[in-house]
């Protein structure tokens, strides 16, 4: 236990909710701005309710800076067949595994969820595609998680755009018509890496946007590639001996400079969402309060009794009971004040997770 960490334990009981399930948004809203919008006074514990997303124009001022993570997800779920026996497999790609490739992988190698995990022993061979277009894989050996690290016979992101199908969060029964409502507006093909969607940033219109700079807004990028334990409980319960999961993230040192610029000049670093939330806690001195510039893994844990130094207000969506993401918006605006508005977003019918509605604390 460090320095910085509560001498009781976290009980994660706690942390805890009574959703209905209708409460959980199967569609994204439409447009993206037209989703509710409940907002958080941390000084005076006031909670107001507005129309829609669209009103968050009324609570940003000229020389705030909203960041937002522009992590593009990738159509991560891949099906095909063993090579020896034809059964079929499926796998849910995490994230690339660069340090693992070898001459004789032939190619990437990534980390990723298989189906059925039986019989996933090092050395298997898996076929995906059509033939002609065929892409060939390896099993190296099991990764964190009851994962496995997959070598891959060529360069795998072209390969999943024709043949990978976008992933979404277990809660989610009813499948998008359209993909990119699970893709933000400002996503980065370049940025392409994310195995589920920075989601507070689904309510975003390019209009929403372009009116925001044009009162002074300022928008600034960062990355985080989201991995699929966002959306894990808690098993531990006591919230201190969860081990966190890592992401990479990264920051650029002009984008560090211009924020730290910002904030001497009095305005807000509003982050988009727990993912840029998580990229600049990540980048910050916490004694001095200055960003850095930053990239590599991630396992920061935000909870209560860890302040954040960087973000000054944050847009994010209703999060999952017993979750990390609860626990970071409660270090944020206080576990108490946190509940309060989630029992009254229950009896005023929010939308609740990642196609849902939103919430802005500042």
């Amino acid at each position: 236990m460090t320095m910085n960490e509560p001498a009781t334990p976290i009980l994660m009981g706690d942390y805890d909710y009574d959703l209905p399930p209708e409460l959980i948004a199967q569609q994204a809203a439409e447009p993206r701005d037209a989703s509710r919008l409940m907002v958080l006074g941390r000084a005076n514990h006031r909670i107001t309710h507005r129309h829609s997303f669209r009103d968050i124009t009324e609570y940003l001022n000229p020389g705030d800076v909203l960041v937002v993570n522009e992590s593009k997800v990738i159509p991560a779920r891949l099906f095909g067949h063993k090579a020896a026996t034809g059964g079929q497999v499926e796998l849910l790609l995490l994230r690339p595994a660069a340090a693992l490739e070898t001459e004789s992988a032939g190619g990437r190698v990534w980390e990723a969820l298989v189906k059925p995990g039986r019989g996933m022993r090092p050395g298997a061979k898996l076929v995906f595609g059509t033939p002609g277009e065929e892409m060939r894989a390896e099993v190296l050996g099991p990764s964190p998680g009851d994962g496995r690290y997959i070598a891959f016979s060529g360069e795998l992101l072209p390969f999943l755009d024709k043949y990978g199908q976008m992933p979404l969060p277990p809660y989610i029964h009813q499948k998008p018509q359209d993909p990119n409502r699970y893709q933000t507006v400002y996503a980065n093909p370049g940025a392409a890496g994310s195995a589920a969607a920075p989601t507070a940033g689904l309510h975003f219109t390019p209009e929403l946007l372009e009116t925001l700079k044009g009162q002074g807004v300022g928008f600034e990028r960062v990355q985080l590639h989201v991995g699929l334990d966002t959306f894990q409980p808690v098993k531990e319960e006591n919230a201190l001996e969860h081990k966190m999961h890592s992401e990479w993230c990264a920051i650029d040192a002009a984008t560090a400079e211009r924020l730290n610029q910002a904030r001497q000049q009095g305005g807000r670093v509003v982050a988009v969402g727990t993912t840029a939330t998580r990229t600049l806690e990540s980048a910050v001195d916490r004694e001095s309060g200055i960003i850095h510039p930053f990239a590599g893994e991630t396992r920061l844990y935000l909870y209560p009794g860890k302040s954040l130094k960087a973000v000054d207000a944050l847009i994010t969506n209703f999060h999952l009971p017993r979750s990390t993401l609860l626990l970071l918006v409660s270090a944020f605006a206080g576990r108490e004040f946190i509940l309060e508005a989630y029992k009254e977003a229950v009896r005023e019918r929010y939308r609740f997770f990642s196609f849902g509605d939103a919430m802005f604390i500042y």
